[in-house]
Order: C-alpha cells, then structure tokens, then sequence
C-alpha cells in the first residue's frame, strides 16, 4: 500500500522533456493500462489518438493555436502578449515526444428519451474518461515517464475533429503529452484535508 501511496503523491504534471523518443511497446503498455481504470456501465467511452511524428503534432498545435489565437483577439488581448501565449503553448505541445489525445464517446452508454438522463451518461462518460486519463498518468510514471494533462482541445473541438480526422461522434477532450522528464517540479500546495473533507454530513440542516 506504502507503494502506491508514494507513487499517488510523487507523480507531477511534465512540461519539459527529454528529446528521446519512447519505445512504442511501452507506450502501447501504458496505454493498455489506462483501460483498466473504472467506467459507467463498464462502456469504457474512451478513444485515444497517439502522435509522435512532427508533423502530425504540429498540424494539431496549428489548428488549436489559430482558435486561441482569434479568441485573445476578441477580447482585445495586446497582440505581444497573445502572441507569445500561444507560442508557448504550441512549443509545449511539438516538443513532447508524444500527444496522446483523450477523447468522449457515448457510443456504449444507456439511452433516454428526455434530456435529464441523457445528460447524466454524458456526466458518467466524463467521469469515466477521467479516471482513464489518470490511470493513464500513474501508467507513465509507473514506466519511468513524465506526462501532462491539458484541456486544450474542449475548448476547439471541431479544429481538433479537422486536423486529426476524428469522427463527428468522438469528442476531443484532453491531450497528454508523454515523455522522460527533463525537470523535476515541486509538489504544488495542497489543501488541508479539513477544507475538503466533511464527515457524515456537511454543516447544518437548513
């Protein structure tokens, strides 16, 4: 248990990695993991899309950075500062040896006629999808690997959909870059457990 527990509070989120490319029998491996973790009806409503070729990465970087690009301009962000933003971002993701792009379907989850239960498969997808993510991450970790989790691609969908020709019913969600580390960050501040915990009930009736 004292292994695991470690494993839990020793992994953290990679940004700067190695130019070492990763072993595709370890990555299939890390990828056959993250199935194991536990979802809604055990319909398993995840689909990853894995690029490790530059140009494959940088067609998604693009497509991602001309929406980011026209919303900082909407909303009037100076042109220097939108700029380097997206630079940023558009190195992170053409200089990880691997994307791993997590995407939603409903195609294995129950159907409903009115809307409310609709909705809630949809939450129980979203939910599943997320426990296979971080299994995912505790995978790499558990392979010598470093990864990140961003949420980019919820915010430009259709962009993604279009760069990677993923079908209209497969929803982009997450992208995991994946490599060995070439940092090692500090654990960030967590809560007190008090903040977070209620036992039994939370706080008084009203």
């Amino acid at each position: 248990m004292s292994e695991v527990t470690d494993a839990l509070k020793q992994r953290r989120s990679i940004r700067k990695y190695h130019d070492r490319s990763v072993p595709r029998e370890t990555l299939l491996q890390i990828l056959e993991t993250a199935a194991y973790a536990p979802s809604a009806h055990n319909a398993q409503p995840w689909q990853f899309v894995v690029l490790t070729e530059p140009e494959q990465k940088n067609t998604l970087a693009d497509a991602m950075a001309q929406v980011w690009l026209k919303e900082l301009e909407d909303e009037h962000i100076p042109k220097n500062t939108r700029g380097a933003a997206v630079s940023r971002s558009v190195e992170r993701f053409t200089t990880a040896p691997v994307l791993i792009v997590a995407c939603l379907t409903l195609q294995g989850m129950d159907k409903y006629p009115d809307i409310e239960r609709r909705q809630t498969e949809r939450d129980l997808a979203v939910q599943s999808l997320g426990a296979a993510i971080q299994t995912l991450l505790l995978a790499a970790q558990a392979n010598g690997l470093g990864a990140c989790w961003y949420c980019a691609p919820i915010f430009c969908k259709p962009a993604v959909q279009d760069a990677l020709w993923i079908p209209d019913n497969v929803e982009p969600q997450a992208i995991i870059t994946l490599g060995y580390a070439d940092e090692t960050p500090k654990a960030p501040q967590r809560n007190p457990i008090a903040d977070y915990v209620h036992m039994e009930k939370w706080g008084n009736p009203p």
